[in-house]
């Protein structure tokens, strides 16, 4: 009897060493975001157009701007509207101080300069790498008239790896606002 247990447990053994067992892999996001399709937006209350995603909800801001919201990536950009008066100074020193305000959590600010003097649109572009609570700071003026500043936030704790695919895909749509702004005159 005990032979026959012995064979047993040696069968049951080996046919169970048999399968083998693999490790389970590596986990990976799956972003899927929808084809950006574009419109121009103009708006009588605001003196710029540009070319919006239509995937984005717009509201009105209290500030004379306008938020652009992504509602599936849980991201704003806010948009603030201000006419030069003779301070242009004093706005480009602003719109440069705002992205130093994240340094402390920035790895890094990278700049990319914008100029379309066909349109009279000048402005640049702050990428800001790192865990700070906001991903992208721009600005664009006409020096002369015009001055308007955007902000990108996200709804959630600012985890750079997390937020990058989003932050890129919106990145995609204010390069694009900044391509086709166009100023009232």
């Amino acid at each position: 009897m005990k032979n026959l247990f012995l064979s047993f447990l040696g069968v049951v053994l080996c046919w169970g060493c048999q399968q083998q067992t693999l490790p389970k892999p590596k986990a990976y996001l799956d972003l899927e975001y929808q084809e950006a399709n574009y419109k121009l937006y103009s708006n009588a209350r605001i003196p710029f157009s540009f070319d919006l995603n239509l995937s984005t909800a717009k509201t009105r801001n209290t500030t004379s701007g306008l938020n652009l919201i992504y509602p599936d990536l849980k991201a704003t950009v806010y948009l603030s509207y201000k006419p030069v008066n003779n301070n242009i100074n004093a706005l480009l020193s602003d719109a440069y101080t705002l992205p130093s305000k994240h340094i402390s959590k920035a790895e890094e600010i990278p700049e990319q300069l914008f100029i379309n003097p066909e349109q009279r649109v000048y402005g640049t572009l702050f990428s800001i790498v790192g865990n700070a609570a906001s991903q992208l700071q721009f600005f664009l003026t006409d020096s002369t008239q015009h001055f308007l500043v955007g902000s990108l936030y996200f709804y959630s704790r600012p985890n750079y790896d997390s937020i990058f695919p989003a932050a890129q895909y919106v990145q995609k749509d204010v390069e694009r606002l900044m391509e086709s702004l166009r100023w009232s005159y």
